[in-house]
């Protein structure tokens, strides 16, 4: 007999969820279950309201995390236990804009350059010339660099998606250089044959990198990729294309990188310079 995380879990996998999501899922309801030393499908409505403003107030646990522990409760209650659903009882926490910190076009060739490892160094530039996620790095297959079309294929990003961004033409250089030293066989960047490097080790290249380079700015791997967004907005490309590039299902997300775009004063026209007169 399957037991209640099983169940959840089979439910997850057959709607699709991403193994990440499902383990993030499975963590929310684990620690819910932990406080209160019992089953969440044994637990009051009061009692998970009262888990959740406890996890907001006392150990000062995010919006998206409260977010995210909603979304497993509903899957656990609607789907799983067949049970009816009330958003107004467990209600969603109010999105905040946060605005992604970038890093200039110095700071970005700083850590690049400060690189001297030609793996490391690798990473970090197809990273930011392709707008990559973390996950998205790790997981490319040599197959995925197509340099007669010039584009990098992402297989099932966020969201189960498929998608192709841009290979730059430098990045590819550097590709050859790195892929004739070190040969891997399947996975772009791997480890030992056929094993692709691990997330936490690429997070730990940045950071060095970052360190090295001595730029204060609380960034990480993944503000390359804002970076990568910000910076083709400065150079003038629509956001419909860095939406398809960033493989964003919703303009809205990529529009934060409208509040972030550097604007030179000196480059704006006075409307009454537009005027016959």
């Amino acid at each position: 007999m399957k037991t209640l995380r099983n169940k959840t879990i089979q439910q997850m996998e057959l709607k699709g969820y991403s193994q990440s999501t499902i383990q993030s899922y499975i963590d929310c309801l684990i620690q819910l279950s932990k406080y209160y030393n019992t089953s969440p499908d044994l637990l009051s409505v009061e009692q998970i309201r009262d888990f959740l403003q406890y996890m907001i107030t006392e150990k000062k646990h995010s919006k998206s995390w409260v977010n995210q522990m909603v979304s497993a409760l509903k899957i656990l209650f609607c789907k799983v236990l067949q049970r009816t659903w009330n958003p107004l009882d467990i209600p969603r926490s109010k999105r905040e804009l946060k605005l992604p910190v970038v890093l200039s076009k110095e700071e970005v060739s700083s850590i690049i350059q400060v690189t001297t490892n030609l793996k490391h160094r690798a990473i970090l530039m197809l990273t930011y010339s392709s707008g990559l996620r973390l996950s998205e790095v790790s997981n490319l297959n040599i197959a995925d660099i197509d340099s007669q079309r010039m584009q990098v294929r992402i297989v099932q990003g966020k969201g189960n998606k498929d998608r192709y961004t841009i290979l730059s033409p430098v990045a590819l250089e550097m590709l050859r250089h790195y892929w004739l030293r070190y040969r891997p066989q399947i996975r772009l960047f791997e480890t030992k044959p056929g094993k692709a490097i691990a997330d936490r080790t690429i997070q730990h290249i940045f950071y060095n990198a970052l360190k090295k380079s001595d730029i204060k700015k609380k960034v990480s791997i993944h503000s390359l990729r804002h970076s990568f967004a910000t910076h083709l907005m400065e150079q003038g490309v629509s956001l419909p294309i860095i939406q398809q590039l960033l493989g964003h299902k919703s303009l809205k997300t990529t529009s934060v990188y409208l509040h972030v775009q550097h604007y030179s004063i000196l480059a704006v026209k006075s409307p009454l310079d537009t005027l016959s007169l």
